[in-house]
């Protein structure tokens, strides 16, 4: 047989009959045809073959996958020999869209999506503005950069671990937040996605403040605010004798700042704003976005207490205090005010809640103050001057042959990935002194998952039962407990994190090296590049067009509904088309019924079941879980006052309601004419809010 074979980029190579029989299979599973019984002899055909044809010549992979295609259409196989052309026809249109782009190799084998979002956003550029890394050399720049840690410490060796990272990233099981992979080993060098920062009462504060924000911005992180120390409009400022303008009016001011700042960064600044449910300002805030040209820079959430939830269950007046005074400015409605939260969710998303007691609860270092605020997506509730480094594993790489979960390499991977992350914060080049000192001193991270549709799809669970559910605690419980333990190991190495003693984890455990673990988090764009499903949301489209650069677009199907189209013999372009079309599986005739429970989107879920999933994982999370709980525009605003009655009563930390079509510019949209009809996602909507506003 011939010794050596041309790859495509030119490299000439080891030939391994064994590519053959894998090639192979491949096409059998994906027609469901056992092939135990004659992939031996047909690799033999094939490899015979290309003995003959290539005597003493080096054959192309082209060549030799030419054979394989005669050698099963001989053979009477012409289901798997189509099943194996379609293959080749597809990846030869990826490698060409991969030429336009100006891709020469991708050895890691992205999606076209995956490399346009890469050159945009992650891989290193000149001062010309051109590329000058590729995909394998990121993973091993940040792997570098953040093993380079292991030397401060002198437990294990830098270059080991290196290879470990790598390997962990290249292999897509696990991608850090995007300013590690756009900022390790560079000059920047800012790491992390989260911070809170404070709002105090005075114009000095307010505006040093506004300058905070603006650095974290320019470095890529997101941030969030409360704005209930604010005094309330009207009130007396005693140095100007004038009346306050109140806290919308100084937001108006950091959502003007992040606009400008904005057109300078890899990716757009982003904001929560946050203010108490009790105080005087409450209705301003919460009709903030009634004009949608205003604040498209913030996520808005009400801090809404228990007291109040109760207080609206009864249909009871509740006090408002002005943060300046302590004294009762004035008593309300509770029943009237949710109301009011949920008719201006249900108009266009904004406000969320965040149930403030309830994070609280789960304070690790309340000692050290009370939480007031989270990160833009509502997923990292930190205390003031906090920062937070997240990242997350891919389920969808841990599902075997057999359909089931290899728990032993997940276990490896989330505690490779909990050292990373706790390396992360050596690692990282600090905004401010103070957020240095404020997060060194409980070194929280924030490890999640993604893929999680994908995982139930390839188990064969649907995203809507009880049984999705369960296995959506019996994993977190999972990576939650084996975080833990690798925490525990590094404070053995390393130390316990510096307000250990008087936090509530003292109680439990003897050390414990981060205070908080586990986060899940609206992935995006790094699940994008991973190459599956957003976080833990459903699938937004089984068949959609994506609108990948200026002027193309492509037809991207589920990997696993196309599989099972051709399993089961349902299998055409026009029904990708139609599906397309639809938006969903549920009205495509020709698509069996097990097939339609098993392929639902997002829409198609009932809005009870993205809570009951949400609150699954928020069970063993220790901060807060970001999920997006879709309504079809049709819904009214009492489903939307059911849902938030539902993620209070089933202990969620905050809720996020989002209604088709309620605000304008979405990212995931349907052609406006009827013969044009048809799903349409921009080149970095991954799922979950499909508003321009919700920007990772």
């Amino acid at each position: 047989m011939p010794t050596k074979i041309y790859k495509r980029d030119g490299r000439l190579v080891r030939f391994e009959p064994e590519k053959i029989s894998n090639a192979m299979h491949k096409a059998f599973s994906d027609v469901c045809v056992d092939d135990s019984k004659i992939l031996a002899e047909l690799t033999r055909k094939a490899v015979k073959e290309a003995d003959k044809k290539f005597y003493h010549k080096m054959p192309r992979v082209e060549d030799v996958q030419d054979i394989v295609e005669r050698v099963l259409l001989n053979a009477g196989y012409e289901r798997t020999a189509k099943a194996y052309m379609e293959y080749r026809r597809k990846h030869a249109d990826i490698r060409d869209a991969k030429k336009f782009l100006g891709v020469a190799s991708d050895s890691l084998k992205l999606s076209v999506n995956a490399i346009r979002v890469l050159e945009q956003r992650y891989l290193l550029k000149d001062d010309h503005g051109n590329v000058i890394e590729t995909p394998q050399q990121m993973f091993h720049r940040v792997a570098r950069e953040v093993a380079r840690v292991e030397a401060r410490y002198g437990k294990r060796d830098p270059e080991a671990t290196e290879d470990k990272f790598y390997n962990m990233m290249s292999r897509l099981e696990f991608l850090p937040n995007s300013p590690t992979l756009m900022n390790a080993g560079t000059r920047m060098g800012q790491l992390s996605a989260c911070f809170v920062l404070p709002v105090e009462d005075s114009m000095e504060g307010i505006f040093n403040t506004l300058k905070h924000m603006a650095l974290i911005h320019q470095s890529g992180g997101g941030t969030g605010f409360s704005f209930s120390r604010l005094r309330p409009s009207g009130d007396m400022v005693a140095s100007t004798k004038c009346a306050a303008s109140g806290p919308v009016s100084f937001m108006k001011i950091f959502d003007t700042a992040t606009d400008v700042i904005k057109q300078g960064g890899r990716r757009r600044g982003a904001n929560m704003g946050v203010l108490r449910v009790d105080h005087p300002d409450i209705i301003k805030f919460i009709t903030a976005k009634k004009d949608p040209a205003l604040f498209q820079n913030f996520n808005l959430s009400v801090a809404v207490t228990d007291e109040f939830m109760k207080a609206a269950e009864k249909g009871k007046d509740y006090e408002l205090l002005n943060p300046r005074t302590n004294a009762v400015a004035a008593k309300m409605n509770a029943k009237d005010v949710l109301k009011l939260m949920v008719t201006m969710a249900w108009n266009n998303g904004d406000p969320g809640i965040i149930f403030i007691d309830e994070v609280n609860r789960h304070n690790p270092t309340q000692a050290y103050g009370e939480i007031e605020s989270t990160n833009p997506c509502g997923e990292q509730p930190l205390l003031p001057y906090e920062s937070c480094n997240l990242g997350s594993v891919n389920l969808a790489r841990f599902v075997t042959e057999k359909k089931e979960i290899d728990w032993h390499r997940l276990e490896r991977t989330v505690k490779l990935a909990v050292r990373f992350l706790d390396n992360v914060i050596d690692a990282n080049n600090f905004p401010l002194p103070k957020i240095e000192e404020v997060t060194k001193a409980n070194r929280k991270v924030g490890l999640g998952v993604m893929g999680f549709a994908d995982v139930l799809i390839k188990l064969g669970i649907a995203y809507d039962s009880d049984k999705a559910v369960r296995f959506a605690e019996k994993t977190m419980k999972f990576i939650h407990d084996k975080a833990i333990e690798e925490s525990q190991e590094l404070a053995r190495e390393r130390g316990s994190f510096p307000n250990f003693k008087k936090s509530t984890l003292s109680k439990k455990h003897r050390v414990m090296r981060n205070a908080s673990l586990t986060t899940v988090a609206p992935t995006g764009t790094i699940s994008i590049i991973a190459g599956c499903s957003s976080g833990i949301e459903p699938l937004f489209g089984v068949s959609f067009v994506r609108n990948v650069m200026s002027g193309a677009e492509l037809l991207e199907t589920n990997a696993e509904f196309e599989k099972t189209a051709r399993q089961k013999g349902f299998y055409s372009k026009e029904l990708l088309m139609e599906v397309a079309r639809q938006g969903t599986v549920q009205k495509v005739n020709g698509v069996p019924k097990d097939t339609k429970q098993l392929f639902v989107t997002a829409l198609d879920i009932k809005p009870e079941w993205h809570i009951k999933i949400q609150a699954a994982f928020q069970r063993y999370t220790d901060s807060a879980v970001s999920k997006t709980i879709n309504f079809p525009s049709t819904a009214t605003i009492d489903d939307v006052e059911k849902a938030y009655k539902l993620a209070f009563k089933l202990k969620c930390k905050g809720i996020t309601v989002y209604r088709y079509g309620s605000r304008p510019g979405q990212v995931l949209t349907f052609g406006e004419k009827p013969k044009e009809r048809y799903l349409s996602a921009d080149s970095e909507y991954a799922g979950g809010c499909p508003s321009t506003e919700c920007p990772f």
